[in-house]
């Protein structure tokens, strides 16, 4: 129920509409890429999909969490612009409940924009390297009734673990989003957080899993311990973010 209030709440304000032209804008990334320099990744003996996320999914991330952080900003500055947030505590409605409708929301729409990067990187892998003797082949065996699933499963699974990765953005960018009432000043933390985590070396496990920095990860062509330990360390994140919003939002409560 809470979600569906969240989203009758966004209907007008393009949200949902800016959420789609971002999937669109980032799914156009690797389209571009190997439309301009496809002869470069024409020898290479890896996975296409390691190929094509190796080369674009940065790019990609940086704007998938632009995306959900304006969306977050977005989604908080309704409740804050007509002092909707005040009201909410005259109502049988908890700002937990509240929370939980904004994040599942945006979780979704960010889905959504994943799952359209998803087919970019499918129609990508097929048109350029899925040729007689292209990568595709090399990787899965001759185009068969058995290569397509096992293609499949694996691009499924690299964007699911991108998903993973994007939700504790989502969770911080919201708990900042609550915490600002100028939607501005949410947006700037937000930004910097991202710009500060593009400088930390991966070779640094600790740093390299901030909340800003995860989206960066892909799991194809990672050891699977490694992209397990990532795993661990987004779910810790999602606990820690949640339970430290919540606390935020009793302590609101409780000085108001």
């Amino acid at each position: 129920m809470n979600i569906l209030l969240e989203y009758k709440k966004i209907k007008r304000t393009g949200i949902m509409f800016g959420c789609i032209a971002g999937g669109v804008l980032a799914a156009g990334i690797p389209v571009l890429e190997l439309t301009v320099r496809s002869e470069q990744y024409a020898g290479l003996i890896q996975s296409p999909l390691q190929i094509i996320l190796e080369a674009d999914w940065k790019m990609m991330a940086m704007l998938n969490m632009l995306l959900a952080m304006t969306a977050a900003c977005m989604l908080y500055h309704t409740e804050y612009a007509d002092h909707a947030i005040q009201r909410i505590t005259t109502l049988p409605l908890r700002e937990e409940a509240v929370f939980r409708g904004k994040f599942l929301l945006l979780a979704g729409l960010c889905g959504m924009a994943l799952v359209i990067e998803m087919l970019s990187v499918l129609f990508c892998t097929l048109h350029w390297f899925g040729k007689e003797g292209g990568a595709y082949e090399a990787c899965y065996g001759a185009a068969s009734a058995g290569a397509y699933p096992e293609f499949m499963k694996d691009l499924a699974l690299n964007f699911g673990y991108c998903l993973c990765m994007l939700v504790p953005v989502i969770l911080m960018s919201l708990l900042v989003a609550s915490a600002c009432r100028n939607m501005w000043i949410a947006l700037g933390i937000d930004v910097t957080c991202v710009f500060m985590a593009t400088m930390i070396p991966e070779k640094y496990f600790a740093l390299s899993v901030v909340p800003f920095a995860l989206p960066f990860r892909i799991l194809e062509g990672v050891p699977m311990d490694q992209a397990a330990d990532y795993l661990i360390a987004a779910a810790a994140e999602i606990l820690l973010i949640g339970g430290a919003e919540m606390i935020f939002l009793k302590v609101r409560r409780a000085l108001a």
